[in-house]
């Protein structure tokens, strides 16, 4: 699969959010947690309600302070929380803010079972709800902005595929997965699999296992690599791992047996570690998603939803995605991504998603140099 310019993307996010295209980038922000009101405008109320912070620094490194500003933009006066992964806490915070009475509840879940019952809760006092990156399947929200998450999977399974072409036949593989409850974890899954299933299919290449990890869990996820390794007496050839936390985790029991930059790992996030890896050596790819993109498309979207005008958000929200749970089309956002290999990472510096100076360090610095990242 073909990966579009930085400029294409913006182009595509800014002047066409309704159109669906080809699915997150992160900073290394502060990893902490949002407890209190993070706006004060004069607009509607938003509320907003990220998942965790243990498995990505994305959501409060990146999507919170874009999500702020955005809505702020848009006339909107943003309560932006965190649930730290707690589902019981989840439905606090929205509890709370559906009390506060928000106009429009922006929510990027723990899992969909809460999302299902958070939707319910909103939209029974005339809350519109916006599912943010994840959609809750077997759910009522109205709305869905994220990226094109079967294409993600398919950046990362392109990508092990071109890094496995000189591999010999019967060259084992581990797929290291995100968490079975998050439907992005299973669409990446099936995106992966349209490109590595036939290799797998031909002998090209042997699926040693496969093996989701609960709550995206970078520690369990070492765990389980190195026990499907140990299993398969040491030998690994190529590793899916579903983001860069998962990859980090591989690569640190990878390093423990002599292979970091023998063998190489997919990843997604476009994290500053993440990137430092790919500098190195020790992962082959990342998939960079502008996150600035996504918030900005999910306030405009809340934007129309406050004012009442569906039309205006149903124009924005012009594709469309299935959710086989609940047997429905939820009318969705979906933005491009970008796969990202040594020679594209100064691409991410370039578009403001990190800077040189968080991923230019010691043993990096050799490599920035080379490629111009400065």
């Amino acid at each position: 699969m073909r990966s579009k310019t930085l400029a294409s993307i913006a182009v595509t996010a800014g002047l066409a959010l309704a159109v669906s295209a080809c699915g997150a980038n992160t900073s290394s922000g502060n990893g902490g947690t949002s407890e209190t009101n993070s706006g004060s405008g004069t607009g509607a109320k938003v509320g907003v309600i990220l998942p965790e912070t243990a498995s990505s620094a994305r959501w409060e490194g990146f999507d919170k302070p874009l999500l702020e500003a955005a809505l702020k933009k848009e006339g909107l006066d943003p309560d932006i929380q965190n649930a730290q992964g707690d589902v019981q806490k989840f439905s606090t915070l929205a509890d709370g803010m559906i009390n506060a009475g928000v106009k429009v509840l922006i929510i990027a879940t723990p899992n969909s079972e809460v999302g299902a019952s958070v939707a319910k809760k909103a939209q029974a006092q005339g809350i519109q709800v916006i599912d943010y990156d994840r959609l809750n399947t077997g759910g009522s929200s109205s709305y869905y902005v994220s990226f094109d998450n079967v294409k993600v999977g398919e950046l990362q399974g392109q990508g092990l595929a071109d890094a496995m072409k000189a591999a010999p036949q019967g060259a084992n593989v581990i797929e290291i997965e995100g968490a079975p409850t998050d439907n992005n974890a299973t669409l990446f899954h099936q995106g992966q699999q349209k490109v590595l299933k036939p290799l797998y299919d031909s002998g090209k290449l042997k699926l040693v296992q496969s093996q989701p990890i609960d709550n995206w869990d970078n520690q369990k996820g070492g765990q389980v690599f190195e026990q499907i390794l140990t299993g398969n007496g040491g030998k690994v050839d190529g590793v899916v791992a579903a983001n860069d936390g998962l990859a980090g985790a591989v690569i640190t029991i990878l390093k423990k047996v002599g292979l970091n930059g023998k063998v190489p790992v997919t990843g997604q996030d476009a994290t500053p570690d993440g990137l430092q890896a790919v500098l190195r050596g020790d992962q082959y790819m990342t998939v960079f998603k502008p996150i600035k993109d996504e918030a900005e498309a999910a306030a405009k979207l809340a934007g129309a939803l406050a004012k009442g005008d569906t039309a205006a958000a149903d124009a924005l929200a012009s594709a469309s995605t299935d959710d086989s749970k609940g047997n429905r089309k939820v009318k969705s956002v979906l933005l491009s991504a970008q796969l990202i290999t040594k020679d594209k990472v100064k691409s991410v510096v370039d578009a403001g998603f990190v800077k040189a100076s968080e991923i230019c360090v010691a043993d990096t610095q050799a490599a920035c140099t080379e490629l111009g990242i400065k």
